[in-house]
């Protein structure tokens, strides 16, 4: 115990040592403290994800998550808790199934989800040859000739060669977005996507796809690697025939509600937003994305409050509203904040999973960028070392737009594309160290913010 405790003196003292002052050092080690062994988000995500779990925008899930999030930051001490209303667009799933058939036999029923915003079958049957190819490039080499009433599986795998995955899921992404846009612009039935998946099994992943105008809404469905994998094979060998019956689509639009609580500045009304994005799909308990996000924001709060940290500024920390299928949350935020020419100085959000905290990615000027890398040996001891991303979330991205610097937190990205938009996304995937810690170095960058800016 004497040699840990030592080393934690040591890793301080190098802080000191760098320049930074010591005051920082000690507020930073006041507020982990203080997360770490009180800090209540934890236990919030535990109430979020196991009495209301998934939250897809519209749902009533979703409007008894929205009354959650206004008392949790009523008891985290907010001076000021409100709803904005937002207009959502309203998906819904349904029952749904896809079957395949070789030459050899009979139907097999394959794991599947529709992807998000989909339109289905109508509960129809509707069945046909598959094609595969391997990238959008391949695609585009057919005519519309060989795709003409054809199923089209889209089988682009998840490049496991990247370190950073969001690399990986950036490259996959477009497979995900237009599948049925591509299948319908030359004449298909549906589209199979594999899943945008760093995992080695069969679970799938949906997530958001959109159509393009002047062309048929034909539906989009994913599987996951094991069952892609499987159908890979029978296709080099043989004809197999798809069949998917689907009920889901869209059912117009409902006004909901993001909840926004604040402590006041002390100093004037700037404001310095931290957020992170209440709904989730359907299926899970949406625990890292981004239930973790949620409760690491309402613990900024609580911690400011608990702590009696005076901030100068306003803290706003904002649970945003269909982040999933529409963004339509943080476009209404942004909206509103230029309405009332309310002045923003910095914003950031979590919604890369509640893993450990690994860095923070920067979206703004060289000289805002600088002033916040030159505290990175303050970081340091809490295990966070990258500050050379240069993008934010999206709910924030129409505060980018104004001219707001924006920042996203970077947690450990090894294991998110395992489970992000799937059934394991679940409250007993989340470490609660590991969630604290993230909460932890977004209070302290906001303390470094609210003190410099």
């Amino acid at each position: 115990m004497k040699r840990i405790a030592n080393l934690s003196l040591l890793i301080l003292g190098a802080t000191f040592l760098s320049g930074q002052s010591k005051e920082d050092s000690l507020q930073f080690n006041r507020i982990s403290t203080e997360i770490l062994n009180y800090g209540k988000g934890y236990n919030d995500l535990r109430e979020l994800t196991k009495n209301i779990g998934h939250r897809l925008s519209g749902s009533e899930a979703y409007e008894r998550s929205v009354k959650w999030a206004e008392q949790k930051l009523r008891d985290a001490g907010a001076d000021k808790v409100w709803l904005q209303e937002v207009m959502i667009p309203v998906w819904v799933r349904g029952k749904e199934s896809l079957h395949i058939k070789t030459s050899n036999g009979g139907w097999k029923s394959l794991k599947m989800l529709s992807l998000g915003n989909s339109e289905g079958t109508g509960g129809k049957d509707v069945s046909g040859e598959i094609i595969m190819v391997k990238s959008i490039e391949e695609y585009d080499k057919l005519s519309p000739e060989q795709v003409k009433d054809k199923i089209v599986f889209f089988n682009y795998p998840f490049n496991q060669g990247h370190v950073q995955t969001f690399i990986s899921y950036r490259e996959s992404g477009p497979y995900r977005r237009t599948a049925a846009a591509l299948t319908a612009g030359k004449g298909g039935k549906f589209a199979i996507i594999r899943s945008l998946s760093s995992a080695f099994d069969d679970v799938p992943h949906t997530g958001n796809m959109r159509y393009e105008e002047n062309t048929v809404k034909i539906p989009a469905v994913t599987i996951g690697n094991t069952t892609a994998d499987e159908l890979e094979a029978l296709l080099k060998n043989q004809k197999v025939t798809a069949k998917l019956n689907s009920n889901c689509g869209m059912k117009g639009e409902k006004l909901s509600h993001s909840v926004i609580g604040e402590i006041t500045g002390k100093k004037d009304q700037s404001v310095i937003v931290v957020g992170g994005h209440l709904d989730s799909w359907d299926v899970g308990e949406g625990a890292h994305d981004d239930g973790a996000g949620i409760v690491q924001s309402i613990e900024v709060l609580r911690t400011f409050k608990k702590l009696g940290l005076q901030n100068n500024h306003t803290i706003r920390a904002v649970c945003f509203a269909n982040e999933e299928n529409g963004t339509k949350g943080g476009k209404q935020y942004g909206k509103t904040v230029k309405e009332k020419n309310e002045k923003h100085l910095f914003a950031i959000e979590s919604d890369a999973g509640g893993f450990s905290p690994r860095g923070i990615s920067l979206e703004m000027e060289d000289s805002k960028r600088k002033q916040i890398q030159s505290w990175g040996k303050l970081f340091l001891p809490y295990g966070v070392y990258n500050f050379e991303g240069k993008y934010s979330g999206s709910d924030i991205a129409p505060l980018h737009d104004m001219g707001v610097p924006t920042a996203e937190l970077v947690p450990e990205p090894q294991r998110y594309f395992d489970i992000h938009h799937t059934a394991e996304d679940t409250f007993e995937k989340v470490n609660r160290r590991e969630l604290l810690l993230g909460a932890t170095v977004m209070t302290q960058l906001i303390y470094m913010i609210d003190k410099n800016w």
